[in-house]
C-alpha cells in the first residue's frame, strides 16, 4: 500500500488512544504507564464529565510528579462516587476534608511536607463547583492570598450535583435547578449573581490560573503539567457537564462540553502572576441556542417569551469572546 501523509484532521483529534501521534505528543491516557489514579469500579453516573475530568487531571499531575502527589478532596460528587465506605477507587494517597475545607487542609497538607523538608511531593485540593465558589469560598481565597503551594483543581458542574440539583453561585442564569424552577414571569435563575473565581483567582495574582474542559482533554493534560511546573498557590477551572442535572444525554457529554466552549459561553485561558497570557480560539463558532438545547434545563428558554433571555444569553457569550480574544480563524 502506497504511503500516505497523515493529516491534521486525523493527528489533531483528541482521541484517547491516537497512536498516529509521535510518543511525546500523546496524552497521558495514551500512555502504557498511565496511572490510572481513580480507576475502575467507582459510581459515578453514565457520561460523568467530573469522572472524566478527575482521572485526565490527576493522571497527567502523577506524570509531572513522577507519582508524587498528595490529594485531599472535598465532600461532593467526586468524594461519594469514588469512596463508598469502605471502598475507594483512587489510587494515590487521598485524604477526604469537609465540604468546605478542602483548600485549607491541602494548604496544611504542603506545611508539614515543607516542616519535614520533603519539596517532591506535591499537593492537590479538588473540590466541585458548590465546595469551591460558595461554602469553601473562604479557604479558597486564603490559600491564594498566602500563596500556598497547593494545585486546586475545580470541577465545575454548576450546580450542587450530589444534595439533588441546587443552584450554586457558578450556575448560569436561567438555569433550572431545584431552587431556580422554571416558574414565573422569568424562570430559571436569575441574571446577574454568580461569581467568576478563576478571574478572582487571577486578582489574587497568583503564579498561575487556567480554566479548561473536558472538552478538550490534550488542553486539560497540558494546563495541569504547567500549572505543576510553578510553586506556590495554581488553581485550574475545569467545565464537567453533568447529564443528571442538566437533562442532557450521557452520550452527548463532550459535544455539550465542546459548544459551551465554541459558543463562547466558557473562555479557555490561562493566566501567570495576574495577567492572561493565552487563551484558546474558537474554531467553529456555535450559536449559544445549539448549546443550550441540548440540555433540559434550559427547556424553557424555547417556549414563546423565551426569545429575549436567550438573546441575553449570547451577549454574554459575544462579550466573553471580546474579551478574552476567543474570535477564531474559522480553520
Amino acid at each position: 500500500m502506497e504511503m500516505q501523509t497523515v493529516r491534521f484532521y486525523q493527528t489533531g483529534t483528541f482521541t484517547v488512544g491516537n497512536r498516529l501521534l509521535a510518543p511525546h505528543e500523546r496524552s497521558v491516557q495514551a500512555e502504557a504507564q498511565r496511572a490510572n489514579a481513580l480507576t475502575s469500579g467507582h459510581r459515578a453516573c453514565q457520561g460523568c464529565g467530573e469522572a472524566l475530568g478527575a482521572r485526565y487531571a490527576i493522571d497527567a499531575a502523577m506524570r509531572a510528579t513522577g507519582g508524587k502527589i498528595v490529594a485531599v478532596n472535598a465532600t461532593g460528587c467526586l468524594e461519594v462516587f469514588s469512596t463508598p465506605y469502605p471502598e475507594t477507587s483512587w489510587q494515590i494517597p487521598w485524604i477526604h476534608s469537609l465540604f468546605g475545607n478542602a483548600a485549607a487542609v491541602a494548604s496544611g497538607v504542603a506545611a508539614a511536607m515543607r516542616r519535614k523538608g520533603t519539596d517532591d511531593v506535591r499537593v492537590i485540593a479538588q473540590g466541585g463547583d458548590g465546595g469551591t465558589t460558595d461554602i469553601g469560598f473562604g479557604c479558597l481565597s486564603g490559600m491564594f492570598e498566602r500563596n500556598d503551594d497547593v494545585l486546586y483543581l475545580c470541577y465545575d458542574n454548576e450546580a450542587y450535583m450530589n444534595t439533588g440539583v441546587q443552584r450554586s453561585s457558578a450556575t448560569p442564569p436561567a438555569a433550572r435547578t431545584a431552587t431556580t424552577p422554571a416558574m414565573g414571569p422569568e424562570p430559571g435563575n436569575v441574571f446577574g449573581t454568580g461569581k467568576n473565581v478563576p478571574l478572582i483567582a487571577v486578582a489574587h495574582q497568583i503564579p498561575y490560573v487556567a480554566t479548561a474542559s473536558v472538552a478538550n482533554l490534550r488542553d486539560l493534560e497540558y494546563k495541569v503539567t504547567r500549572a505543576m511546573e510553578f510553586r506556590g498557590a495554581r488553581y485550574v477551572h475545569i467545565h464537567v457537564p453533568c447529564p443528571l442535572g442538566w437533562g442532557s444525554a450521557p452520550a452527548d457529554t463532550i459535544k455539550v462540553a465542546r459548544a459551551a466552549v465554541e459558543s463562547g459561553l466558557f473562555p479557555l485561558f490561562e493566566a501567570v502572576n495576574g495577567e492572561i497570557v493565552s487563551s484558546t480560539k474558537i474554531r467553529r463558532r456555535t450559536p449559544t441556542a445549539d448549546y443550550l438545547r441540548l440540555q433540559k434545563r434550559f427547556a424553557h428558554l424555547f417556549q414563546p417569551g423565551g426569545e429575549a433571555r436567550l438573546a441575553h444569553i449570547q451577549a454574554i457569550a459575544e462579550r466573553n469572546i471580546v474579551k478574552f480574544g476567543l474570535e477564531g480563524t474559522g480553520a
